[in-house]
């Protein structure tokens, strides 16, 4: 820590770690358990300035570098998943949409509201039809006058029945495909715009997530994003770097597990002797710690980049598979050394198991991101 980190990201790792234990650990297992909304928890971000992390200082935010926003994700992702998931798509999602795309009077009317917390955002994105081919827009935007008309649905939306406004992605030409697309700022309570909660997800229960539906609603021309053709475009360019902020969720969501670990095997006794002289037990840990630290460099070197303004599609392909993947591996081993203990609601990593399952699914698949950096691979290195 001290060799790859500042002295005001070391403060801030400090900071974050002691707000993460004090205000939301002891809230993580009641918004697993009742499937809750974490609005205490998001009201303690607010008061931290946390919603408005990577918000510029003129609309009201920290302004926080992506390096920076890695560092305090991982720390809410390791006391809290829901929580986690609920903040980075109000802020690496929505949020960012708008500050990497909309024009100074779209972010002017909408970030300062999203960097006090006062609104929440959500990213309309994926449908029914359209898992991974995210440039398969069935939801489509007319143009009518000052006016576009959407019609069509939006599925596992995250935050998307609790949010105030959603980024939401459309097609404006199907015979186009990605070249016609567009993104929209749509308002809750613009008519034809209806949410309906999911329920009954194996893990981040708390998480809200829903089926969003248009039905003839009318959004301003002003609330466009960029041009239209841009959306698909768009969209890849947030994606890119929100994979960043996923993968150093797994990070945290590996570290607690791991941290679970040490701590009970530094008190169980088997067979008459201590489990951490187990050298089974030894190996296990060894390994977990390897994989967590391999992660979270892939993740600080694309966080690095983004802020650089560079290119990290790659690199950002390979943080999230690595770190997911990781993650899977620290909570199956966490709940081996635990045994039957592991395998019961009380322990909390039977909640870390469940939570990780989606972070090798959701934007982006681990089997999207080997495409990804085959791809890239494949076009620097071709042979001509």
């Amino acid at each position: 820590m001290d060799t790859l980190y500042s002295e005001e990201e070391r403060l801030l790792y400090s900071t974050m770690r002691e707000f993460a234990d004090r205000e939301l650990a002891p809230l993580a297992a009641r918004w697993d358990e009742n499937e809750e909304f974490p609005w205490a928890s998001i009201d303690t971000l607010k008061a931290m300035g946390l919603m408005g992390m990577t918000v510029p200082a003129e609309y009201g935010g920290a302004g926080a570098s992506y390096s920076e926003l890695c560092i305090a994700s991982e720390e809410i992702a390791r006391a809290c998943m829901t929580t986690s998931t609920t903040h980075l798509t109000h802020v690496s999602l929505g949020s960012a949409t708008i500050i990497g795309f909309g024009s100074p009077a779209q972010r002017q009317r909408f970030l300062p509201a999203l960097a006090s917390g006062e609104k929440l955002a959500a990213f309309g994105l994926t449908e029914p039809s359209s898992g991974s081919d995210a440039s398969d827009m069935q939801t489509m935007a007319t143009r009518k006058g000052d006016d576009y008309v959407l019609n069509g649905s939006k599925i596992f939306i995250t935050n998307g029945h609790e949010a105030d406004l959603m980024v939401v992605f459309t097609s404006t030409d199907r015979n186009l495909g990605a070249k016609g697309t567009a993104v929209f700022v749509v308002e809750r309570g613009t008519k034809g715009f209806e949410t309906r909660p999911m329920h009954g997800k194996m893990g981040i229960r708390g998480s809200g997530t829903a089926e969003v539906l248009f039905n003839d609603c009318a959004v301003p021309a002003a609330n466009r994003l960029g041009e239209e053709g841009d959306g698909f475009r768009i969209a890849m360019t947030i994606i890119d770097s929100s994979r960043i902020s996923l993968a150093t969720q797994s990070v945290g969501l590996a570290q607690a597990a791991f941290d679970a670990a040490v701590r009970y095997v530094q008190q169980r006794e088997t067979f008459g002797k201590p489990l951490k002289e187990r050298q089974a037990i030894q190996f296990m840990l060894a390994d977990m710690a390897t994989q967590i630290d391999a992660a979270r460099l892939l993740t600080r070197r694309s966080a690095q980049l983004k802020d650089a303004g560079l290119g990290h599609n790659r690199e950002s392909a390979m943080a999230k598979l690595y770190a997911s993947e990781a993650a899977h591996f620290c909570v199956d081993r966490a709940v081996q050394i635990f045994g039957g203990y592991g395998y019961f609601r009380e322990n909390p990593v039977e909640r870390f198991y469940r939570d990780q399952r989606v972070t090798e699914i959701y934007e982006g698949t681990s089997e999207v991101q080997r495409i990804v950096i085959a791809r890239s691979l494949l076009q620097e290195f071709a042979i001509e």
